[in-house]
């Protein structure tokens, strides 16, 4: 059972995506907020869960995901209609869906999410042509697993210094992977990269289940005893 926080100031919006989601007998909602304060609330009341939040609500997106992360908890972003769902895929949010959602696509979006995938939106999805996925294709094959693990932490919006740290390694080597990441797929800096990733979806979802078991190691290991 995948708990689930909704967290919108549209009451109407709010309780017909409450409706779709509670037709879902693997999907139980939890929480229902109408502010920051109480999705806060509720995200630390509720470790574990899957909060789906509004941009409407305005929140500090720094501060969400590093709480959704202390929480082990994932989030999913109900986007306007006219914003970018790459600016909260590149910041670590692991599924994004537009105000124009139907049902169907919220629900597979909310159990990819809860799987440990990245939901990427149908619009993203439909502008591939065949050859990109050629194109895609190839550039996995290429990368080593070492740097594949870069990729996928650079599409979670991480920095040099904090890759560094989580493959145990220096920045200076970091860099030094990133100009081979960069000659590879054709891209000139990070933000290339991660929108060159996600918009080609064999690459996008080796990235996603890379990140998803470099969770489950970093989980696994053993901590350190002083």
């Amino acid at each position: 059972m995948n708990k689930i926080i909704l967290a919108d100031s549209q009451a109407i919006f709010r309780a017909g995506t409450a409706k779709v989601l509670a037709m879902d007998e693997d999907l139980r909602i939890i929480a229902q907020c109408t502010d920051l304060d109480r999705m806060h609330h509720a995200v630390t009341t509720f470790p574990g869960s899957i909060v789906i939040f509004a941009t409407s609500l305005r929140p500090d997106l720094t501060r969400l995901r590093l709480l959704l992360e202390t929480a082990g908890s994932r989030g999913i972003v109900i986007a306007e209609n006219n914003e970018s769902a790459n600016t909260f895929l590149l910041q670590g949010f692991r599924g994004v869906v537009f105000r124009s959602v139907t049902g169907p696509a919220l629900v597979e979006c909310v159990r990819h999410v809860a799987a440990g995938d990245t939901w990427l939106p149908p619009q993203l999805m439909q502008t591939e042509l065949p050859e990109d996925d050629m194109v895609g294709t190839r550039v996995r094959d290429r990368l080593t697993p070492k740097e594949m693990r870069i990729v996928a932490l650079i599409v979670q919006g991480c920095k040099n210094r904090e890759i560094a740290v989580r493959l145990k390694t220096t920045e200076q080597v970091i860099k030094n992977y990133l100009r081979s990441i960069y000659d590879k797929t054709g891209v000139s800096d990070r933000l290339e990269l991660a929108l060159f990733t996600i918009h080609h979806r064999v690459l996008a979802q080796a990235a996603a289940e890379v990140g998803s078991r470099l969770e489950v190691e970093e989980l696994a290991a053993p901590t350190a005893v002083a």
